[in-house]
């Protein structure tokens, strides 16, 4: 299966506009069961999320996952700091490009797979204002072009 395929519940797309993505990467979310529940109900928002390194484990921060109607106590703070599930070696691998370069971890999209809720990590780069407005503009033309096909196929 390839990546970032599933039921998708969420996606940042805004971070395709303010990065650009170098490499992705799927995770595994601990979440507990009232979230889990929030989440299969697409009550989450990855606006302002980031991932980070922190101790050898990898912690997603800022998503915010709505207090589930049903959950009473059980509920959980809506932003709290999630835990990751990736291997050692691709902690070691995203601590080491992280390094020093301007570099971040950005949550694209949340889907589920098999049941569990997964998330796919970009490290990503900042673009600066020019970058975004050649972005805009590339994706203008490639629109206009697509629609000059389009208007002179249907003669």
């Amino acid at each position: 299966m390839v990546k970032g395929q599933g039921n998708v519940v969420a996606q940042n797309k805004k971070a395709r506009h303010d990065y650009t993505i170098v490499d992705t990467i799927e995770a595994g979310i601990v979440l507990t069961g009232t979230e889990i529940k929030s989440v299969r109900a697409a009550r989450i928002q990855l606006k302002d999320g980031y991932a980070q390194i922190k101790n050898g484990e990898a912690w997603l921060v800022n998503v915010h996952i709505s207090p589930f109607e049903q959950g009473n106590i059980w509920n959980q703070e809506p932003e709290r700091t999630r835990k990751l599930l990736l291997k050692k070696k691709e902690i070691e691998r995203l601590a080491n490009e992280l390094k020093g370069t301007g570099m971040t971890l950005v949550p694209l999209k949340v889907y589920l797979k098999d049941g569990f809720a997964k998330v796919l990590i970009g490290l990503a780069k900042g673009k600066h204002d020019y970058d975004k407005r050649e972005s805009i503009k590339r994706r203008e033309q490639d629109r206009d072009i697509k629609r000059q096909i389009k208007h002179y196929n249907a003669r």
